[in-house]
């Protein structure tokens, strides 16, 4: 299941798709992050000439026409923004859902796509009415995740605002409804596995990256990489990441001629460890959008969380050529000893051991360097995730009829 190939209909076989498709996300349509996902799901149904329609709260790519995106960007759940981002956050999800039921029951669609947490009344519709359904899980099965991660916790009592929340029976009954679940990474497949969900209910749908935008600096501007060792972190510098790990291993090495690049918001309970383990080589330098210019000036990425679904920047990092050291739990993209290093979540000696590694090697650090680019060049491009969502579709499709 891990080594990834593009899924095709059999030779002469006409491949079985929607013939008019909704689709719904709590995210853009274009953009970074998730709502660069969002785009290229649509880019599929699009070309392939199935598209019927696509809700979600903005709209900020002009390839697919805007009559085929139904945006929610001014919705009146704003009215409500003072109750607080979880109850606010719930209540837009529910609107979605509402919204995207009701284009169900028109009868008009023929297949519905969506995202876990965002879906439970149109997948109710969908079964309802037979329409085949497939969602998105973004991390793991919700029943594996500790109790800070299941969903928001309904502690209002009865009052209307704890009706906003979203219960965390909600994602598990999601499971339930949807033709097929789709999971990011094999620790996410093994997570439903370990809830006895059902194997044939699974589809294995790794992410892409735009090799083009993400490549490495010798190819990028025809220059080599600086003299000085650089690891670089991307993403929210929160604790799930493992951003405290990262920063007490980088602070015991104290490696000379070397900087860490941290990329991305710092939160709160980020700071304790920034200030505990500060060193002068460190450089915090927020949120940037054009991130590819940041990483392709490192040596290593180093992103050693705990729990994710597929993380982005894994690819984003691969494709720019550098070595990783990471985790099982980060997605598929990194083979041990090959493209990068892995290490378990919360090992501060192995995440150490590791750094230094390839601090002392520069050439294991170009060997797995190039190995990265050519794993994503021929697994993870964005053309790739395509083809394998059609073949998601054709699943979803096969499980409904049978």
């Amino acid at each position: 299941m891990t080594e990834t190939q593009p899924v095709e209909s059999s030779v002469g076989t006409p491949r079985v798709l929607p013939r008019n498709l909704l689709y719904s996300i709590f995210a853009r349509i274009g953009g970074h992050g998730l709502d660069t996902d969002s785009f290229e799901a649509l880019r599929a149904s699009y070309h392939g000439k199935f598209l019927g329609k696509a809700v979600a709260y903005d709209n900020r790519q002009d390839e697919i026409p805007a009559q085929f995106i139904q945006s929610l960007r001014w919705h009146p759940v704003r009215l409500i923004s003072f109750v607080g981002r979880p109850h606010y956050y719930g209540a837009k999800k529910k609107y979605l859902d509402w919204i995207a039921s009701r284009h169900l029951e028109t009868g008009r669609y023929d297949f519905f796509h969506s995202w876990s947490g965002d879906c439970l009344e149109s997948l109710r519709t969908a079964k309802r009415k037979n329409i085949p359904s497939l969602i998105e899980i973004p991390t793991w099965h919700r029943g594996s995740q500790r109790t800070e991660d299941k969903g928001q916790k309904t502690q209002d009592g009865r009052g209307w605002k704890s009706r906003l929340l979203l219960e965390p029976g909600r994602f598990l009954e999601e499971y339930d409804l949807a033709t097929l679940v789709v999971v990011l990474s094999e620790k996410a497949a093994e997570s439903f596995r370990a809830a006895n969900f059902p194997d044939e209910k699974l589809f294995y749908l790794p992410r892409g990256v735009d090799v083009e935008r993400f490549k490495p600096r010798l190819e990028a501007e025809g220059t080599r990489r600086p003299p000085v060792f650089r690891a670089v972190f991307s993403g929210a510098l929160i604790e799930r990441k493992g951003i405290h790990h990262l920063l007490e291993a980088w602070h015991r090495l104290n490696l000379s001629d070397a900087e860490l690049w941290l990329l991305g918001s710092v939160h709160e309970e980020a700071k304790p460890y920034l200030k505990k383990f500060w060193c002068d080589n460190i450089r915090v330098l927020g949120f940037k959008r054009d991130l590819e210019n940041y990483l392709n000036q490192g040596s290593v990425y180093v992103f050693p969380s705990r729990l994710e679904g597929s993380a982005k920047t894994i690819y984003e990092a691969a494709a720019s050529g550098l070595p990783m050291i990471t985790t099982r739990e980060a997605g598929d993209v990194v083979r041990d000893g090959v493209e990068g290093i892995i290490v378990q979540p919360g090992d501060v000696d192995a995440i150490a051991a590791a750094i230094e590694h390839l601090y002392r090697h520069p050439e294991i650090v170009a060997s797995m360097g190039m190995a990265a680019r050519q794993r994503v060049v021929e697994n993870f491009t964005w053309d790739l995730y395509r083809t394998r969502l059609l073949g998601a579709y054709e699943r979803a499709i096969q499980l409904s009829t049978t």
